[in-house]
């Protein structure tokens, strides 16, 4: 992917409310959602959606605001390259959310929904790993089936609360690489969160709607003064 236009003139319009483009050239996504938080410590960010036509990103939907992090924000490991003066990196148990680009996985929530996007039904038995001292840890797993149980801490993926009715796995730290990060997803939630994001079930269900497979999603997410960095690293 490059970058046709300076990155300036990306950040300038990449929440324009007199555009609906932007002049960037990504070959391989063709969607893209774009999370930005005014700095390293707020819990408040906005989205916007973006669709790929005639080598121009153009602008799908309208921008909303979201919640992340309790913490804000810490470089994650995702398809960019983490600065080597980065100080604030995302750990386990922090609180942030990922700085990063990220694929998106598959789709899920509590029950059926008609979409054209890989969709998956969670039960009360589907564990997500944050054990760091588990072969598990950063997966979603089957705790039904027989395996050798090694973690002590998991998220259940269907429990009382909506907060997982709708969501969307980010496939932050795909190498399960131990204390770096885990169950990351897009969920629905009113207040920050332990390093998702965050937002209303309305909002979940229209990016899932929305969402294609054959356009490889991304998520591209940073406080706005990093967001420079990262659109350096598209390729």
């Amino acid at each position: 992917m490059r970058i046709i236009l300076s990155i300036l003139i990306f950040i300038s319009a990449v929440f324009a409310t007199e555009s609906n483009q932007t002049n960037i050239t990504i070959k391989k996504h063709k969607q893209m959602i774009v999370i930005i938080s005014d700095d390293y410590n707020s819990s408040n960010a906005k989205l916007q959606r973006y669709f790929l036509k005639d080598s121009k990103w153009q602008q799908i939907g309208k921008r909303i605001e979201i919640k992340i992090g309790k913490n804000g924000m810490g470089w994650g490991l995702g398809l960019h390259e983490t600065p080597t003066d980065a100080t604030i990196i995302k750990k386990e148990g922090d609180g942030k959310s990922p700085i990063g680009i990220f694929e998106l996985g598959y789709a899920f929530g509590y029950e059926q929904y008609n979409a054209n996007y890989p969709y998956f039904v969670m039960q009360e038995h589907h564990h997500c790993v944050d054990d760091v001292n588990s072969m598990f840890y950063n997966q979603i797993i089957n705790s039904n089936i027989k395996i050798v149980k090694d973690y002590t801490s998991y998220e259940a993926m269907k429990f009382p609360a909506n907060y997982y009715q709708y969501g969307i796995v980010v496939k932050h730290n795909p190498d399960n690489i131990p204390s770096r990060g885990s169950c990351i997803f897009m969920h629905i939630k009113s207040i920050p969160t332990s390093g998702c994001d965050a937002m209303s079930e309305d909002q979940i269900k229209e990016i899932i709607s929305w969402l294609d497979v054959k356009s490889n999603p991304i998520l591209v997410q940073a406080p706005k003064n990093e967001i420079n960095k990262l659109l350096k690293q598209v390729k």
